[in-house]
């Protein structure tokens, strides 16, 4: 069987047998997108796979801080997927019938909505050198998916805004270069009007974000400012600035993002392989955020 003419079979299917809304329909196709791409990368057909395959699959879904609701949701649809080809005998045994669903009570990490973000960000008060530092921070740990210690040791030579990268230093000292969002440019470049009227300590003086003491800003500061926010915001959520990195990756994901791709943005590696995915082409990877971050949808 060729991908196309299935994909088009089982799209069929749902509206003809299931009676699914246009909604649903979408939703169950973004899902087989998802499988596809992963077995693309795997040199994988759909009948090909096994259970153990899928567990690899829904692996990548967890590394990545994906909520349990939308692991759950994926999960679901690609059951549906499968269920088809079994009905319509294009495979004999059907490889979920034993691929376990998250409970969505389960702890994973915590992920705040598009519109969350947006009320948090909206929150800052923009007309204080500290409010207009914040919100650049905010984008860049929602905007890049950095981890706090990340953002909190980045350079100006770590910047390459004309090119669309920024340099990383992640676990281990090994470095990456992840893509620079349009929005989160923006407010770098704003910042970057007051960070140069302000006194660097001596040994910061390349420091990105600074404290009021000239010093590079603290997990500590990061922490509490975006604690305070949420709650002037109304939001319940117990969260911190690694929320912002978890958002990133389930907004990418669900937004029809690569999962390769959003692996290799967050400098992951993954526990059951030696691989480390350094090998896909850099204007790729920044079209992946520019054309999937919901931030970025205005820019289009």
């Amino acid at each position: 069987m060729t991908n196309k003419s299935v994909v088009t079979k089982y799209k069929t299917y749902l509206l003809l047998e299931k009676a699914l809304s246009k909604n649903s329909i979408s939703a169950y196709m973004e899902d087989v997108d998802k499988l596809f791409n992963f077995l693309e990368q795997e040199n994988l057909r759909p009948e090909d796979v096994t259970l153990d395959h899928l567990q690899q699959f829904v692996a990548q879904l967890y590394d990545l801080g994906i909520n349990a609701r939308s692991v759950a949701r994926v999960i679901s649809g690609i059951k549906s997927f499968y269920g088809f080809l079994t009905l319509d005998g294009y495979i004999s045994e059907d490889p979920t019938e034993l691929l376990e669903t998250p409970k969505v009570g389960m702890k994973l990490p915590v992920v705040l909505s598009v519109g969350e973000i947006n009320d948090i960000i909206k929150i800052i008060d923009l007309s204080t050198i500290e409010g207009r530092r914040n919100k650049a921070i905010l984008e860049v740990l929602y905007g890049c998916g950095l981890r706090i210690s990340e953002l909190t040791s980045l350079r100006f030579m770590d910047l390459f805004i004309d090119e669309g990268f920024i340099k990383v230093e992640g676990k281990g000292s090994k470095q990456r270069l992840v893509p620079i969002s349009p929005t989160a440019a923006k407010e770098i470049t704003n910042y970057m009007l007051d960070r140069n009227q302000m006194l660097a300590k001596k040994g910061h003086e390349d420091i990105l974000f600074l404290s009021k003491r000239g010093t590079a800003i603290s997990r500590i500061m990061v922490f509490h400012f975006i604690k305070q926010y949420a709650e002037e915001a109304g939001i319940k959520k117990n969260i911190s600035p690694h929320t912002f990195r978890h958002s990133f990756a389930t907004h990418l994901l669900e937004g029809g993002a690569n999962i390769r791709a959003i692996q290799q943005m967050l400098g992951h590696e993954k526990i059951t392989t030696t691989e480390v995915y350094t090998h896909m082409d850099r204007e790729f990877l920044r079209q992946e955020i520019i054309e999937h971050h919901p931030r970025n949808k205005h820019y289009r």
